[in-house]
């Protein structure tokens, strides 16, 4: 896996970068990706973005007590992947709530062609009420900071 911040041609936010290969357990017999592994994948980019952000999962849940569900996802399968390819997970946070962050991914094959776009809701929640929670403000302020950078 690789992490990168990334400018976005608009320069009024940055996106994340990280490579996720293609292994055999995550095929279908055919040989393309089984759906439901593209989503585990997500799972590990934005596991990956909160380390990077300074806020990491295992912190959230096992310090805190909080976590950060999906409570929307709409997806289009684009193209096919196949076992061995190496994928570039782009995110990009799009809009925080007071509770909701919305995030972008675009997932891009080896050869530059999108393979799958998908539009997450992730909602802050208490783990001892399983109720919605406002972001706490040092979360806040590193979602905020990340997605405000701009180009030089």
């Amino acid at each position: 896996m690789t992490a990168t911040v990334d400018a976005i041609d608009d320069c009024h936010t940055t996106r994340f970068v990280t490579t996720h290969s293609v292994h055999f357990e995550d095929c279908d017999p055919s040989g393309i990706i089984f759906f439901p592994n593209y989503f585990i994948m997500i799972n590990r980019t934005v596991e990956d973005w909160l380390a990077h952000i300074g806020k990491p999962l295992t912190s959230l849940i096992l310090e805190r007590r909080m976590g950060i569900p999906t409570v929307q996802i709409d997806t289009t399968f684009v193209a096919p992947s196949f076992f061995g390819d190496k994928l570039e997970f782009r995110m990009s946070p799009v809009k925080l709530g007071t509770s909701s962050l919305s995030l972008q991914h675009i997932v891009h094959g080896h050869d530059g062609s999108v393979r799958m776009r998908t539009n997450q809701l992730l909602v802050a929640t208490s783990l001892q009420t399983h109720r919605s929670i406002p972001w706490p403000e040092d979360i806040r302020a590193a979602i905020s900071c990340f997605k405000e950078k701009t180009c030089e």
